[in-house]
């Protein structure tokens, strides 16, 4: 039962981007940013199973943001978030080189100008000082402790990437992680095996580096969940338990 409760630029190409005034994104704005026909297709087709509504609406996305997106994959939630920023917004989706389609996205780009899309390894993401208004991540954060030789996937240093997630997010900023829930343990050895990843892991880290704790969401929770299958098993692939938190930058 489901119950309701980088790509990041270069420092200097990050610096383009100037601080936006911002305002409130009301509820039709979400629904109209779901319902956009120019999004890619294969990406409206997980809908059902995503929820973006109610991500996006937790998220409070504002208008006139810049907004990375981290490792943005086929550029699922990039779409909306460019609807919900608009044309004075930036969007910044980065794709891990092996997962890049270029093709995907230069269809996207070509319906969303106001993307800013970088293609780095994860290991060398840095954004610049005060950079973005908010760092958005959806179900990517757990590969922060994933490294992987066949898919080009580097080690990470958790540490210093989140240093520069506070550092680049101007104050009041925030960071969205939506991501599956996974058991308590070792983190990177949870990750290799179930692609899952702890909760209260997620929430120590952040705040380590400095942010608040500012909400959870439990829209996208599921209690029948095994949380000991891999995330891509087929009996579960797309129907996993999952969580929202909202991290802020004091102001």
């Amino acid at each position: 039962m489901r119950k309701y409760r980088l790509l990041m630029p270069f420092v200097g190409a990050a610096m383009l981007f100037a601080a936006p005034a911002v305002a409130a994104m009301p509820d039709k704005a979400v629904a109209a940013a779901v319902a956009d026909k120019a999004r890619l297709a294969d990406n409206r087709e997980l809908d059902e199973g995503r929820h973006p509504a109610d991500v996006l609406a937790f998220a409070q996305v504002k208008r006139g943001a810049t907004v990375a997106d981290l490792l943005a994959g086929n550029g699922y939630y990039s779409e909306m978030l460019a609807d919900l920023v608009g044309p004075k917004g930036t969007v910044i989706p980065m794709n891990s080189p092996r997962f890049h389609k270029a093709e995907t996205w230069a269809t996207i780009v070509k319906a969303y100008p106001n993307m800013a899309p970088m293609v780095r390894p994860v290991n060398t993401i840095v954004l610049a000082p005060k950079s973005v208004d908010m760092i958005f991540t959806h179900l990517v954060y757990h590969d922060l402790y994933w490294q992987s030789e066949k898919f080009d996937f580097p080690r990470v240093d958790v540490d210093a990437m989140l240093a520069n997630w506070f550092s680049a997010v101007r104050p009041g900023g925030s960071v969205i992680v939506v991501d599956h829930v996974g058991p308590a343990g070792d983190t990177r050895e949870v990750v290799e095996k179930l692609h899952r990843i702890d909760p209260a892991k997620v929430r120590a880290d952040m705040e380590r580096a400095g942010f608040v704790f500012d909400g959870e969401s439990e829209a996208l929770r599921l209690t029948a969940d095994d949380h000991s299958k891999n995330v891509f098993d087929p009996a579960i692939r797309g129907k996993t338990d999952r969580f929202m938190m909202r991290f802020k930058k004091p102001a």
